[in-house]
């Protein structure tokens, strides 16, 4: 009676662990951080690109902010028609809220940088790369409650 007790006090503890997996494996959380993976590869490959065509004879926060609007435009459509397909706002109205989140961490990105390169020593693909990991989490809530949101859920 005892073996039985332990064999199901066992099968309790490894199910629970599999149900702690159930909500990190969500298909849409997955599909968002694909996303963001994609989007920060663009957004580095794009950056490092126009690093190395200007060979330091332009600002890189210059490159920075021309680097992310051509991210901006280039994954909105992902994230309209994959990521987020709920949404019944106009592609231009998704887009302006899209780039208006997009702007905060521009912003974090025009702070951060300057700190990290200048004052740390970091490389600017390697600063920029630190400021991009930690956008994904923050976005994905802002992009669900308000980005593309359903028209209903005000």
């Amino acid at each position: 009676m005892v073996e039985v007790e332990s064999r199901a006090a066992c099968e309790d503890k490894s199910h629970f662990g599999w149900r702690a997996l159930i909500p990190v494996l969500d298909a849409h959380r997955v599909i968002y951080l694909m996303a963001g993976a994609m989007t920060a590869a663009i957004h580095c490959g794009l950056l490092g690109l126009a690093l190395h065509a200007a060979q330091g004879s332009v600002p890189y926060l210059l490159l920075v902010v021309v680097s992310h609007f051509g991210t901006v435009v280039l994954v909105y459509p992902w994230y309209r028609l994959v990521v987020f397909r709920g949404s019944k706002e106009s592609w231009v109205t998704g887009y302006l809220r899209f780039y208006l989140v997009g702007l905060s961490f521009l912003f974090a990105s025009l702070i951060g940088l300057p700190i990290l390169v200048e004052v740390v020593g970091l490389p600017v693909l390697a600063a920029q790369g630190l400021i991009v990991v930690i956008s994904p989490p923050l976005t994905y809530l802002i992009h669900r409650n308000w980005t593309f949101r359903a028209r209903g859920n005000v």
